[in-house]
Protein backbone atom coordinates (compact mmCIF):
# COMPACT_ATOMS: atom_id res chain seq x y z
CA UNK A 1 0.00 0.00 0.00
CA UNK A 2 1.12 3.76 -1.20
CA UNK A 3 0.10 4.87 2.91
CA UNK A 4 -0.39 3.23 6.04
CA UNK A 5 -1.40 4.35 9.82
CA UNK A 6 -1.26 2.24 12.66
CA UNK A 7 -0.98 3.07 16.26
CA UNK A 8 2.21 2.60 18.58
CA UNK A 9 1.52 0.52 21.44
CA UNK A 10 3.30 0.81 24.44
CA UNK A 11 4.87 -2.13 26.62
CA UNK A 12 2.16 -1.78 29.10
CA UNK A 13 -0.42 -1.62 26.33
CA UNK A 14 -1.75 2.09 26.14
CA UNK A 15 -1.63 3.44 22.66
CA UNK A 16 0.03 6.52 21.50
CA UNK A 17 -0.31 8.88 18.16
CA UNK A 18 -0.58 6.83 15.28
CA UNK A 19 2.45 6.43 12.80
CA UNK A 20 1.29 7.29 9.12
CA UNK A 21 4.15 6.38 6.47
CA UNK A 22 3.48 7.15 2.85
CA UNK A 23 5.86 7.62 -0.53
CA UNK A 24 7.98 10.72 -0.59
CA UNK A 25 10.10 11.73 -3.03
CA UNK A 26 11.77 14.27 -1.59
CA UNK A 27 11.77 18.11 0.11
CA UNK A 28 12.73 21.19 -0.26
CA UNK A 29 13.02 25.09 0.83
CA UNK A 30 11.73 27.19 -1.61
CA UNK A 31 10.55 31.00 -1.74
CA UNK A 32 7.84 32.46 -3.94
CA UNK A 33 6.41 29.79 -6.20
CA UNK A 34 4.71 27.24 -3.54
CA UNK A 35 3.06 29.66 -1.40
CA UNK A 36 3.27 32.95 0.52
CA UNK A 37 7.01 33.45 1.80
CA UNK A 38 9.85 30.92 2.39
CA UNK A 39 8.42 27.20 2.74
CA UNK A 40 9.22 23.71 3.67
CA UNK A 41 7.87 21.84 0.44
CA UNK A 42 7.21 17.85 0.78
CA UNK A 43 7.51 16.21 -3.05
CA UNK A 44 5.20 13.24 -2.55
CA UNK A 45 5.36 10.21 -5.11
CA UNK A 46 2.57 9.27 -7.46
CA UNK A 47 0.57 11.31 -9.89
CA UNK A 48 -2.53 10.27 -12.17
CA UNK A 49 -1.97 12.92 -14.94
CA UNK A 50 0.46 12.87 -17.92
CA UNK A 51 1.01 16.27 -18.84
CA UNK A 52 3.22 16.68 -21.75
CA UNK A 53 4.71 19.81 -19.91
CA UNK A 54 5.49 18.13 -17.05
CA UNK A 55 8.91 18.90 -15.49
CA UNK A 56 8.90 16.52 -12.39
CA UNK A 57 8.00 13.29 -14.86
CA UNK A 58 10.30 11.34 -12.13
CA UNK A 59 7.38 11.71 -9.62
CA UNK A 60 5.04 9.93 -11.91
CA UNK A 61 4.96 6.19 -10.09
CA UNK A 62 4.47 5.39 -6.35
CA UNK A 63 7.81 3.97 -6.42
CA UNK A 64 9.51 6.74 -7.50
CA UNK A 65 9.73 7.29 -3.82
CA UNK A 66 10.74 5.81 -0.82
CA UNK A 67 8.47 5.19 2.29
CA UNK A 68 8.75 7.63 5.17
CA UNK A 69 6.87 8.30 8.50
CA UNK A 70 5.01 11.17 8.14
CA UNK A 71 7.39 12.10 11.83
CA UNK A 72 10.25 12.00 9.84
CA UNK A 73 9.16 14.82 7.68
CA UNK A 74 7.93 17.36 10.63
CA UNK A 75 10.77 16.44 12.36
CA UNK A 76 12.73 17.87 9.62
CA UNK A 77 10.58 21.10 8.91
CA UNK A 78 11.01 21.51 12.69
CA UNK A 79 15.12 22.51 12.00
CA UNK A 80 13.56 25.53 10.07
CA UNK A 81 10.44 26.90 11.45
CA UNK A 82 12.17 30.05 12.98
CA UNK A 83 13.35 30.92 9.38
CA UNK A 84 10.23 29.62 7.56
CA UNK A 85 8.12 32.02 10.28
CA UNK A 86 10.45 34.97 10.04
CA UNK A 87 9.55 35.09 6.41
CA UNK A 88 5.98 34.48 6.49
CA UNK A 89 5.75 31.74 5.24
CA UNK A 90 4.87 28.03 6.13
CA UNK A 91 5.03 24.58 4.61
CA UNK A 92 3.31 22.86 1.03
CA UNK A 93 2.51 19.76 0.61
CA UNK A 94 3.04 18.50 -3.13
CA UNK A 95 4.13 16.25 -5.71
CA UNK A 96 3.22 14.18 -7.76
CA UNK A 97 0.09 14.58 -6.81
CA UNK A 98 -0.41 14.57 -2.53
CA UNK A 99 -3.93 13.78 -3.00
CA UNK A 100 -3.42 10.04 -4.55
CA UNK A 101 -2.22 9.79 -0.93
CA UNK A 102 -4.27 11.67 0.76
CA UNK A 103 -3.99 10.02 4.77
CA UNK A 104 -0.57 10.72 4.53
CA UNK A 105 -1.50 14.33 2.89
CA UNK A 106 -3.89 14.95 5.68
CA UNK A 107 -1.30 13.78 8.62
CA UNK A 108 1.39 15.96 7.24
CA UNK A 109 -1.08 19.17 6.93
CA UNK A 110 -2.19 18.74 9.96
CA UNK A 111 1.42 18.29 12.26
CA UNK A 112 2.24 21.24 10.32
CA UNK A 113 -0.32 23.28 11.23
CA UNK A 114 -1.28 22.47 15.15
CA UNK A 115 2.58 21.12 15.84
CA UNK A 116 4.69 23.73 13.99
CA UNK A 117 2.54 26.45 13.76
CA UNK A 118 3.03 26.74 10.28
CA UNK A 119 0.86 28.30 7.18
CA UNK A 120 -0.16 25.39 4.97
CA UNK A 121 -0.57 24.98 1.37
CA UNK A 122 -1.72 22.17 -0.72
CA UNK A 123 -0.78 21.96 -3.88
CA UNK A 124 -2.87 20.03 -6.31
CA UNK A 125 -4.41 19.67 -9.90
CA UNK A 126 -7.91 18.92 -8.39
CA UNK A 127 -8.55 15.46 -9.94
CA UNK A 128 -8.79 13.51 -7.25
CA UNK A 129 -9.94 16.47 -4.82
CA UNK A 130 -13.31 13.95 -3.89
CA UNK A 131 -10.44 11.84 -1.90
CA UNK A 132 -9.55 15.24 0.49
CA UNK A 133 -11.99 14.72 3.34
CA UNK A 134 -13.10 18.38 5.20
CA UNK A 135 -10.34 17.42 7.78
CA UNK A 136 -8.07 17.35 5.35
CA UNK A 137 -9.24 20.91 4.30
CA UNK A 138 -9.62 22.39 7.42
CA UNK A 139 -5.94 21.84 7.75
CA UNK A 140 -5.37 23.37 4.49
CA UNK A 141 -5.07 27.49 4.77
CA UNK A 142 -4.33 28.08 0.89
CA UNK A 143 -4.95 25.91 -2.15
CA UNK A 144 -2.45 25.97 -5.28
CA UNK A 145 -4.78 24.96 -7.94
CA UNK A 146 -3.39 24.02 -11.39
CA UNK A 147 -6.82 24.91 -14.22
CA UNK A 148 -4.35 23.45 -17.32
CA UNK A 149 -6.94 24.09 -19.53
CA UNK A 150 -10.45 25.78 -20.37
CA UNK A 151 -11.03 23.49 -23.48
CA UNK A 152 -11.99 20.04 -22.48
CA UNK A 153 -10.40 18.13 -25.24
CA UNK A 154 -7.23 19.95 -24.87
CA UNK A 155 -7.70 19.02 -21.42
CA UNK A 156 -7.51 15.58 -22.05
CA UNK A 157 -4.99 15.45 -24.92
CA UNK A 158 -2.62 17.82 -22.11
CA UNK A 159 -3.21 15.42 -19.31
CA UNK A 160 -4.53 12.22 -20.18
CA UNK A 161 -7.52 12.99 -17.68
CA UNK A 162 -10.82 14.94 -17.77
CA UNK A 163 -11.17 18.47 -16.71
CA UNK A 164 -14.85 17.67 -14.76
CA UNK A 165 -13.35 16.92 -11.24
CA UNK A 166 -11.04 19.52 -11.28
CA UNK A 167 -13.70 21.81 -11.43
CA UNK A 168 -16.16 20.58 -9.18
CA UNK A 169 -12.99 20.71 -7.01
CA UNK A 170 -12.82 24.19 -7.28
CA UNK A 171 -16.56 24.68 -6.58
CA UNK A 172 -16.19 23.03 -3.58
CA UNK A 173 -13.51 25.28 -1.77
CA UNK A 174 -15.41 28.02 -3.02
CA UNK A 175 -17.95 26.80 -1.39
CA UNK A 176 -15.84 26.29 1.63
CA UNK A 177 -14.81 29.49 1.31
CA UNK A 178 -10.81 28.05 1.00
CA UNK A 179 -8.24 30.61 -0.42
CA UNK A 180 -6.97 29.34 -3.71
CA UNK A 181 -4.15 30.73 -5.95
CA UNK A 182 -5.03 29.28 -9.76
CA UNK A 183 -2.19 28.10 -11.82
CA UNK A 184 -2.29 28.31 -15.52
CA UNK A 185 0.17 27.36 -17.91
CA UNK A 186 0.71 29.10 -20.78
CA UNK A 187 2.04 26.88 -23.43
CA UNK A 188 2.63 28.53 -27.38
CA UNK A 189 0.20 26.67 -29.68
CA UNK A 190 -1.64 24.83 -27.35
CA UNK A 191 -3.26 26.66 -23.87
CA UNK A 192 -2.68 30.20 -25.69
CA UNK A 193 -5.66 30.30 -27.10
CA UNK A 194 -8.00 33.61 -26.83
CA UNK A 195 -10.75 31.18 -26.06
CA UNK A 196 -9.22 29.27 -23.69
CA UNK A 197 -7.55 31.46 -21.49
CA UNK A 198 -10.85 33.49 -21.37
CA UNK A 199 -12.81 30.21 -20.00
CA UNK A 200 -10.19 29.69 -17.55
CA UNK A 201 -10.35 33.55 -16.44
CA UNK A 202 -13.94 33.42 -16.61
CA UNK A 203 -14.79 30.51 -14.51
CA UNK A 204 -11.53 31.61 -11.97
CA UNK A 205 -13.54 34.76 -11.39
CA UNK A 206 -17.53 33.27 -11.07
CA UNK A 207 -15.59 31.90 -7.94
CA UNK A 208 -14.64 34.37 -5.36
CA UNK A 209 -12.01 32.81 -3.87
CA UNK A 210 -9.35 33.13 -5.41
CA UNK A 211 -6.50 35.51 -4.28
CA UNK A 212 -4.30 35.50 -7.64
CA UNK A 213 -3.73 33.64 -10.75
CA UNK A 214 -0.16 32.62 -11.47
CA UNK A 215 0.32 32.63 -15.52
CA UNK A 216 3.07 30.40 -15.78
CA UNK A 217 5.30 30.51 -18.95
CA UNK A 218 6.26 27.26 -20.36
CA UNK A 219 9.61 26.23 -20.20
CA UNK A 220 11.91 23.10 -20.50
CA UNK A 221 13.66 22.90 -17.38
CA UNK A 222 12.41 19.40 -17.35
CA UNK A 223 13.31 18.23 -20.39
CA UNK A 224 16.56 16.61 -19.19
CA UNK A 225 14.67 14.04 -16.94
CA UNK A 226 12.18 13.12 -19.46
CA UNK A 227 15.12 11.77 -21.59
CA UNK A 228 17.16 10.36 -18.61
CA UNK A 229 13.79 8.33 -18.27
CA UNK A 230 13.46 7.47 -21.64
CA UNK A 231 10.50 9.30 -22.14
CA UNK A 232 9.67 11.23 -25.64
CA UNK A 233 9.08 14.78 -24.57
CA UNK A 234 6.77 15.66 -27.07
CA UNK A 235 6.76 19.77 -26.68
CA UNK A 236 10.69 19.99 -27.36
CA UNK A 237 10.35 21.98 -30.25
CA UNK A 238 7.38 23.63 -28.78
CA UNK A 239 9.44 27.83 -27.95
CA UNK A 240 8.71 29.34 -23.75
CA UNK A 241 6.31 32.32 -24.85
CA UNK A 242 7.13 35.70 -25.19
CA UNK A 243 7.33 38.18 -22.81
CA UNK A 244 4.49 40.07 -24.60
CA UNK A 245 2.23 36.79 -25.08
CA UNK A 246 2.79 36.13 -21.20
CA UNK A 247 1.72 39.98 -20.28
CA UNK A 248 -1.58 39.53 -22.97
CA UNK A 249 -2.80 36.24 -21.09
CA UNK A 250 -2.12 37.78 -18.07
CA UNK A 251 -4.47 41.25 -19.20
CA UNK A 252 -7.34 38.96 -19.92
CA UNK A 253 -7.31 37.65 -15.91
CA UNK A 254 -6.91 40.65 -14.77
CA UNK A 255 -9.71 41.87 -16.97
CA UNK A 256 -12.03 39.97 -14.63
CA UNK A 257 -10.69 41.37 -11.33
CA UNK A 258 -8.29 39.03 -10.49
CA UNK A 259 -4.69 39.62 -9.47
CA UNK A 260 -2.06 37.94 -11.65
CA UNK A 261 1.63 37.19 -11.46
Amino acid sequence: MAETAALAVTPAGVATRRTVTGMLHSWDLSTGVDGPGTRFVAFLAGCPLRCLYCHNPDTRYLRDGGRTPAEEIVREAAKYTGFIHASGGGATVSGGEPLLQPLFTAELLHRFKHELGLHTALDTSGFLGGRATDALLADTDLVLLDIKSWDRALYRHLTGRELAPTLAFARRLADLGKEVWVRFVLVPHLTDAAENIEGVAAFTASLGNVARVDVLPFHKLGAAKWRALGLDFTLADTPAPTADQTAAARAVFAAHGLQTV
